[in-house]
């Protein structure tokens, strides 16, 4: 699907989800080859009322080509529903005259400054910039020694931190909780072999076997048994362990979202909404995590779009080695997915506590790998939890991954996260 087409259905939601009438709808989505039987189940078994199952019909037909748009148009006039398929006959047309039309808006930066300064205390700032002016706000940039520099003393105030239950996670459990490497390398959807990423593996099975975890691999699964591998393990007693870890090696695309972004393809070359994964291990489908960190860990790329980066005074160039030749973990999105089952779909998460997920690069950059030493996320972040985890938290650790990585290569990447834990977490090492 185009980028106005799904525009288009982005400013139609809100109408969509309100007046989509789902039940007639099935069986003429069948007969258009618009969905499969397996994506219309799992609709309806993953969101249980009309509004939620409208919704995720929505989103998952940004997925089904360009020719979802007026195939869908088709099936809304087919099953009675005139004024929504006039609706979004009548906005299509208007953005090919007009493609501002389905445009989102550009967002207006906005510069914050001295605010209700009378003369005098705009001089001041003038003349010293760093003299704060009383009753008013200023800016502050933090040092490294506003942070801490691994020094005895914050080595100290960390070792208080891991003994206070109100301020961080107890993982005092052996194992400290299950950790599944979910590793996709061969594909039959003609997307590339994902050469290096055995590497990722390996290094990752390694390493949170010595973090305490109990871990287990599966390779090379499609859509449906990557989903299928992720309930079973939300559906074990973690009552007596302390957190869960997740990590997905393949690659990965853009999907629309209303939480998490990005989707994971499966080998079977059907996306799996990065969402989706996390809500299966949400408080009502996996009860027994409840109040517990659940960590995820993507490496796979949020999009197509690479990033050359910007000059700076000084840049690295012990990663610019001759022969080196990374490979992106990027793939388009599929105008004809084919018959594939889908994931089940949990519509909410209304509580997205004790949830950590960390990306490998920016949504809708791609994520680089070599094909010999792995990916530059998965070989930063063994060799930083290596050296840091047993002093520094997770954000801590996931900072110096970001910094490290964003100074590799020519094209750049950075990595980032959704962090919604209530307290800091230390590995138990």
């Amino acid at each position: 699907m185009d980028d106005a087409d799904r525009q288009l259905l982005r400013r139609c939601r809100v109408r969509l989800v309100s007046e989509l009438q789902v039940a007639p709808l099935w069986d003429v989505l069948l007969s258009r080859e618009l969905f499969t039987p397996g994506m219309i189940e799992d609709i309806q078994a993953g969101s249980g009322s009309r509004p939620d199952q409208a919704r995720q019909l929505v989103i998952d037909l940004e997925t089904r080509g360009r020719h979802a748009l007026p195939l869908f148009i088709s099936c809304l006039e087919d099953t009675g529903q005139t004024s929504l398929a006039s609706l979004l006959r009548t906005s299509s047309q208007a953005a090919k005259w007009d493609p501002k039309a389905v445009r989102p808006l550009d967002p207006i930066p906005v510069v914050l400054g001295p605010v209700d300064l009378k003369r005098e205390e705009l001089r001041m700032v003038k003349q010293y910039p760093s003299k704060p002016i009383p009753g008013k706000l200023t800016s502050e940039v933090l040092g490294p020694e506003d942070i801490g520099s691994g020094g005895f003393s914050d080595v100290r105030a960390q070792r208080e931190l891991r003994r206070n239950a109100d301020m961080a996670y107890v993982l005092n459990a052996d194992p400290c909780g299950y950790c599944l490497i979910i590793n996709n390398v061969n594909f039959s959807s003609g997307l590339s072999t994902r050469s290096g990423s055995n590497v990722d593996c390996e290094k990752l099975t390694h390493r949170f076997r010595l973090l305490h975890f109990s871990v287990e691999v599966k390779c090379n699964l499609t859509s449906k048994q990557m989903v299928q591998a992720l309930r079973e393990l939300a559906r074990r007693d973690h009552g007596s362990l302390d957190c869960c870890v997740v990590v997905i090696l393949s690659h990965g695309c853009e999907a629309s979202h209303r939480q998490f972004p990005g989707a994971i393809y499966g080998t079977d070359g059907c996306p799996v909404p990065v969402e989706r994964i996390v809500n299966i291990f949400n408080g009502t489908s996996c009860p027994s995590l409840g109040g517990k960190p659940k960590l995820f860990f993507i490496q796979a790329c949020g999009g197509e779009q690479k990033d050359p980066g910007f000059e700076v005074a000084s840049t690295s160039s012990k990663d610019r080695a001759p022969g080196s030749n990374p490979e992106p973990d990027a793939a388009p999105f599929q105008d004809n997915p084919g018959n594939c089952d889908q994931p089940d779909a949990i519509s909410s998460l209304p509580t997205p506590s004790d949830i950590f997920v960390s990306y490998s690069t920016f949504p809708g950059f791609v994520s680089w790998r070599h094909p010999n030493s792995g990916s530059w996320y998965i070989e930063t972040l063994d060799r930083v939890f290596e050296q840091w985890a047993h002093s520094d938290d997770l954000q801590s650790l996931l900072l110096r991954v970001a910094h490290a990585v964003s100074e590799k290569g020519i094209y750049k990447q950075i990595p980032g996260c959704f962090n919604f834990l209530r307290k800091k977490l230390f590995f138990k090492t």
